[in-house]
């Protein structure tokens, strides 16, 4: 979620009134997701973009993921839709029919039903990138984003000086400078895939 989009801050580096904080978001994530999955499955044609239309930020990620696959001579990317828990899993893989590959734009319902998500597009046989490493630890393709650990390890500092007297509205909301690239080999595998060594060497850790 941009923090500043959604009318909480005035900026990153000030963001004003008695909010501040770490954000997962870096508007760099969704374009590298898509590039890091078109050059582990060159034959990428078609991208499905799996989104919550409800979840804050959702809008401007599929317009950076719509972005990425331009640049890289993608066709437009499709969405399939889930804004609840009961809609992910009335899901079937059949509503990737016609997509090559699968995007999955962060979203905390996402996040917390994961599993869920890595059956879903498993289950269509698709290789797919997720926003976070969960997803690849429990069985998915790959994974690329925010170290979310390390923000709430950083933030201990930031309650240190609130405690302190720090006004919150002076303390810049701090962006991720941490972030995993995860590789599962074991559902590569089982897709029929072989993921070149160019990403192999990308990768922070390779499940096999």
């Amino acid at each position: 979620m941009d923090p500043v989009q959604r009318g909480f801050a005035v900026s990153l580096a000030r963001p004003g009134g008695n909010i501040t904080g770490f954000t997962l978001m870096h508007t760099e994530f969704n374009a590298k997701r898509l590039e890091l999955l078109r050059t582990a499955v060159p034959s990428i044609t078609t991208v499905t973009a799996l989104v919550n239309p409800l979840g804050p930020g959702q809008k401007l990620a599929f317009e950076q993921t719509e972005a990425a696959a331009r640049s890289l001579g993608l066709a437009s990317v499709a969405r399939v839709e889930a804004e609840s828990v009961a809609a992910l899993r009335a899901l079937q893989s059949a509503v990737f029919s016609g997509a090559s590959a699968v995007i999955v734009v962060p979203d905390g319902m996402f996040y917390n039903y994961h599993r869920d998500v890595v059956a879903l597009i498993n289950a269509a046989r698709l290789p797919a990138i997720y926003p976070e490493r969960e997803y690849a630890d429990d069985g998915g393709l790959m994974a690329y984003g925010a170290n979310g650990a390390d923000d709430w390890r950083r933030a201990a500092g930031y309650v240190d000086k609130i405690l302190k007297g720090a006004k919150p509205g002076d303390l810049p909301i701090q962006e991720p400078t941490r972030f995993d690239f995860v590789v599962n080999l074991k559902t590569a595998k089982a897709l029929g895939l072989t993921v070149p060594p160019s990403i192999l060497s990308r990768a922070d850790e390779v499940i096999e």
